[in-house]
């Protein structure tokens, strides 16, 4: 029994990360562009910029495992 347990843990591991890499990707985006606001004097323009790209690229990436894990599952 305790091999069916650690198997599910083992196939759901993946999609349990993916809403941390979605924050991530934000998160630090948002914290680049402030930085940049600060360095160029440029406020909040470099944050914004940060932010939409953050969420795009997370976004991209989330959707794109999301994909990659259901072709797996598929075979």
């Amino acid at each position: 029994m305790p091999d069916d347990d650690n198997d599910v843990g083992r196939q759901m591991a993946p999609y349990l990360t993916l809403g941390a890499q979605l924050a991530a990707a934000v998160l630090i985006m948002f914290f680049v562009g402030r930085w940049l606001d600060a360095k160029l004097n440029t406020s909040p323009w470099c944050m914004v910029g940060g932010l939409m790209f953050g969420i795009g690229a997370g976004l991209f990436q989330f959707i794109r495992t999301v994909l990659d894990l259901a072709k797996k599952e598929e075979k």
